[in-house]
């Protein structure tokens, strides 16, 4: 006889909006119970008010989370004219941030663009926050979005990255990821505003990584209420021609869709919430 679960987890795909293919396959995975939040990118080209339609039909159950996924990198473009400095790849983009060299009024003009396109693609404000690369935890944009959840969606948690456990060598995006994670937490719980109390989903996107392999040890240590991202889908052009990393995507996809996830959930006894 299956034990009951003793913890409940989230489990969010990010990046609803970001290309068909990925759309298609969050929405399946939704449908079928196998995911329980996911992130919309609401400035991203293949989003519309008939994606989030799509989105809501596929949750008709209401089991999944829907969130906004606030993106300020390229090659996106902003929502909003005059957003200086323009938008850049990660890494310049963490450098002036760390630098304070991000223009705050744009951030929060920029900020609150991506929360009014939402509003007004699912008719609500979102039910969490996070950001398309970890932004929400960099400098200068923490307070800004912090700020702009604060007051346009008032009910909503946000996502933290701190590790139950402290993230491994072999893992500096992880390591980097629960760093910037110490000060977002403060500076939420000050706030008023909730987030998760662990976080575990990253790894290195190197050609061989095995994600089947690697979901185990996202569970352990993960306390109740943890939560896991992930990012599946499947490839078309308009996903190779935004993300240079997609070969990990069809293998997240495969693996949260097929019989072995549910079978190491039940072997954890976890539950998604």
């Amino acid at each position: 006889m299956a034990q009951p679960a003793t913890r409940r987890i989230r489990l969010c795909a990010d990046d609803y909006g970001i290309a068909p293919g990925v759309n298609a396959a969050i929405r399946d995975l939704v449908a079928r119970g196998r995911l329980n939040a996911t992130s919309v990118m609401a400035l991203a080209p293949s989003f519309s008010k008939m994606e989030a339609d799509a989105l809501m039909q596929a949750n008709a159950a209401g089991r999944a989370a829907i969130g906004l996924h606030v993106t300020l990198t390229a090659p996106f473009t902003p929502l909003t004219t005059g957003y200086r400095p323009a938008f850049r790849a990660i890494g310049p983009t963490l450098m002036a941030a760390l630098m304070r060299r991000l223009d705050p009024p744009s951030l929060a003009a920029e900020i609150a663009a991506q929360f009014d396109a939402f509003a007004k693609a699912f008719g609500r404000a979102p039910d969490f926050v996070d950001g398309h690369q970890h932004v929400q935890l960099f400098p200068q944009v923490r307070e800004a979005f912090l700020a702009a959840t604060a007051r346009l969606a008032p009910g909503a948690w946000v996502r933290q990255g701190g590790s139950a456990a402290p993230p491994r060598l072999s893992d500096p995006k992880g390591l980097l990821i629960d760093r910037l994670s110490r000060t977002f937490r403060k500076r939420a719980a000050a706030a008023g505003i909730a987030s998760n109390p662990a976080f575990a989903g990253t790894y290195s996107f190197k050609t061989g990584a095995e994600f089947a392999a690697l979901f185990p040890r996202f569970l352990e240590g993960l306390p109740d209420g943890g939560l896991i991202m992930c990012h599946p889908g499947s490839v078309d052009a308009e996903l190779i021609r935004l993300d240079p990393l997609i070969t990990h995507r069809e293998r997240e996809y495969a693996y949260l869709a097929g019989d072995e996830f549910p079978a190491v959930l039940a072997a954890h006894r976890v539950a998604l919430a």
